[in-house]
């Protein structure tokens, strides 16, 4: 499909999930930051705005990590930027997944102060995005 597979940023080391090229993509290329520790992460949600994690899970077992990472970029353009994305790292994935209650992936984490307003699991039909993303936008922080 994508072969945009370039080697000379395999600078992390980690493997997993960022070793898949459309994944790689999302840090090298769109500039959106990867989270690797629990401060970062913190220190990330505290930001003013809406944030939303992208949990990958592992590309090579579940086909769906690849599409979910075309998909986010297109759905960050079509909400005009109403939210910003990271991507979590595979060292705090469990962690981030098993605080959040979201067990499955890949999956997309909403926060807005500190707190998640939202998560959409799995990969979905484009209607079904734009609705959920509608919703959660429209929440407010507990």
């Amino acid at each position: 499909m994508h072969d945009h597979a370039h080697h000379d940023d395999d600078d992390h080391g980690s493997g997993g999930a960022f070793d898949h090229p459309l994944i790689r993509r999302l840090e090298a290329e769109m500039g959106w930051p990867r989270l690797s520790n629990m401060s970062d992460l913190a220190e990330y949600l505290g930001r003013p705005g809406v944030h939303c994690l992208f949990v990958p899970g592992d590309p090579v077992r579940n086909l769906e990590t690849a599409d979910a990472a075309v998909i986010l970029p297109e759905l960050h353009m079509t909400f005009q930027r109403a939210f910003d994305c990271a991507l979590v790292d595979d060292a705090i994935e469990a962690k981030v997944r098993e605080g959040n209650g979201v067990l499955k992936t890949p999956s997309f984490i909403f926060f807005r102060d500190g707190q998640m307003i939202g998560a959409i699991p799995k990969v979905r039909d484009w209607d079904d995005y734009l609705i959920r993303i509608q919703q959660i936008l429209a929440k407010k922080a507990a």
